[in-house]
């Protein structure tokens, strides 16, 4: 039998369960680990600027393809404690990543140690499984079981914490016969499908709200083909968004309070029954429960049985992976359909695309400063339907989901549950470590992109290029939107003059200067008509310097996005201009009736 350190088989187990990159930072009580990470070989590293930012990049990394696991390493103390807000997030989202932290001595981790800390209790209400390591022979089997849990029911994150002393210890373990465990994924019978599809047949108007889960399990290509079958249109969720592309004519839309569609909400409110996939019916897709469920019937199906009913009861629910349901949804559709036994849905189809055709937002405005709205039809023109989009939370990523086109899974990466202000810049280094040969495009607001800035740094060294779109209107947007309920604007302004960068007036930082300090290139535009030019720019700067290209839009201070300020998708309040003739929104997926 082989002997080496523990900190040597995790390594060892890490490359046997198909991990071939890790971001972090090495600090003492974690140096045992890199020390094996550099001897054992086979997994790339990449050094972030601060570890809550090594999470993320975790993050964008396992949400870019299926299977990926993306790992964060940061030592004892403070690094356990800056990874947690990525650990919430991936928990939210059911994102597996494993994190792996550094400890003190075991004989001390009780008395105070320098950077001693009860990470695994701090995480535990973030994790599926938080462990400090006592005993080096068990380390194997952690290890192990981390991924079986990851990989397992509801996917999500692990965090192992390794005392300095577990690391060096000499354990007997073999490699070579290690063999990663065989994940559990519940799966549907036939009996429950075809109960389900028999009350979708009863429906006249149903829908399939797909979600996140769908995306996970792999089976976007199965939501479409049962879709096709049954005739019944889908409204993808913000996770699930791109599991059918946004011009498929059974696309109806997305739905909710904020990252909604006007034509997605106005379907929605005219169907009977819903069949949800893989979703978790969140309160921004659902608003009030009862105008949601009024009126319409629901099936849930959900990999986690406790997820069902959690947020309302479903006349019918189904604990079952998405994969192995939607297998056996097709499977009995087909039947169906060859015996003619499927109602004809087209009148109702056709119905979502009507109002797809004629409820829709204004996105060409021509004013100085510039208008949001105008960026996101700029980048339309620009980004093809290859474009992995990556953004978190703000006024910005609301704008840019009722907005943008996604046409394929994995294609919209965004933080949905957590919305971290800080997470869209490592994310997106991630995703383009994840596809290198991706168009990579992060959007933030100038909020979101100042909270890690310095990440950016990462590209520049490491050579991860991607294109930065940053939306600038020097305030707290969402949130001062917020404030509107209380008749305030109180510390929302991130305004002031920059002695050092007169030009910008009130704006603030120089987003420019710092990104260029950074090692990476930048463009500032305040005029709309030169958006175009600047994205293409972008693009060929970061092909040709490898590095973060930033694109920052001067925007008009005070813009308020749609949305429903009663907590109610029947009342979206439209706060600016509607398309009223098909040049006001140029780059909509169906061209403007009118």
């Amino acid at each position: 039998m082989a002997r080496m350190t523990a900190a040597r088989a995790a390594v060892e187990i890490l490359k046997r369960e198909g991990v071939s990159n890790a971001f972090g930072v090495p600090g003492a009580a974690i140096n045992p680990f890199y020390a094996a990470l550099k001897a054992s070989g086979g997994i790339n590293h990449t050094l972030a600027r601060h570890v809550e930012g090594a999470s993320h990049m975790a993050e964008g990394y396992t949400r870019t393809h299926p299977g990926n696991i993306g790992v964060c390493i940061g030592t004892s103390g403070p690094a356990g404690t800056d990874m947690i807000t990525g650990l919430y997030s991936a928990i939210g989202d059911s994102i597996p990543i494993l994190c792996i932290t550094g400890q003190a001595p075991t004989a001390v981790i009780h008395k105070e140690d320098f950077q001693a800390v009860d990470i695994a209790s701090i995480a535990k209400p973030v994790t599926k499984m938080a462990v400090t390591v006592l005993e080096a022979a068990q380390v194997p089997g952690v290890f192990q079981q981390a991924f079986h849990l990851m990989r397992s029911g509801r996917p999500g994150p692990v965090l192992i914490d390794l005392p300095i002393d577990v690391q060096l210890t000499e354990i007997e373990f073999d490699p070579e016969t290690y063999e990663p465990l065989q994940a559990y994924k519940p799966a549907a019978t036939r009996a429950q499908i075809e109960k389900a599809i028999t009350l979708l047949n009863e429906s006249e108007r149903p829908l399939i709200v797909a979600g996140g889960g769908v995306i996970n399990a792999d089976a976007a290509e199965l939501l479409v083909e049962f879709a096709e079958l049954t005739g019944t249109p889908v409204v993808p969720t913000l996770m699930g968004w791109g599991l059918l592309p946004d011009d498929h004519e059974l696309n109806a839309g997305m739905v909710g309070l904020q990252t909604s569609h006007r034509y997605g909400n106005a379907t929605f409110l005219e169907s009977d029954f819903v069949l949800g996939i893989g979703n978790r019916w969140a309160n921004r897709h659902t608003g009030k429960l009862d105008v949601y469920t009024a009126g319409r019937k629901f099936v849930h199906v959900d990999i986690e049985p406790t997820q069902i009913g959690k947020i309302f009861a479903p006349d019918y629910g189904i604990a079952s992976d998405a994969k192995a349901a939607l297998e056996l949804f097709v499977e009995v559709a087909r039947e169906l359909k060859a015996a003619g036994k499927l109602p004809d849905r087209s009148a109702w189809a056709a119905s979502a695309q009507e109002r797809k055709a004629t409820l829709q937002r204004r996105t060409h405005f021509d004013d100085i400063p510039i208008k949001p709205q105008r960026v996101y039809e700029e980048m339309n023109k620009a980004f093809g339907p290859e474009t992995r989009y990556v953004s978190t939370i703000g006024l910005s990523q609301i704008a840019g989901a009722q907005m943008l086109h996604v046409f394929k899974p994995r294609h919209w990466i965004n933080c949905g549950q957590a919305g971290p202000l800080g997470w869209t810049v490592p994310a997106a280094l991630g995703v383009a470590k994840a596809d290198p040969e991706a168009q990579v495009v992060a959007l933030s607001g100038d909020y979101d992109f100042q909270f890690m800035i310095e990440e950016l740094a990462v590209g520049a060294q490491h050579k991860i290029p991607y294109v930065h779109v940053l939306v600038n209107n020097s305030y707290l947007g969402l949130i001062r939107q917020a404030q509107r309920a209380f008749d305030i604007d109180f510390q929302v302004k991130l305004e002031f003059e920059n002695i050092n960068s007169p030009e910008l007036g009130v704006y603030g930082v120089d987003h420019v200067k710092v990104a260029e300090g950074l090692g990476c290139k930048a463009i500032r535009v305040t005029d709309p008509a030169e958006l175009g030019a600047a994205l293409e720019q972008a693009k060929k700067l970061a092909a040709e310097h490898q590095v973060p290209v930033v694109v920052e839009a001067i925007l008009e201070r005070v813009t308020n996005i749609a949305m429903s300020t009663t907590n109610d998708i029947s009342n979206v309040v439209e706060f600016e201009e509607l398309a009223t003739e098909p040049e006001h929104a140029p780059t909509s997926i169906k061209t403007l009736k009118v």
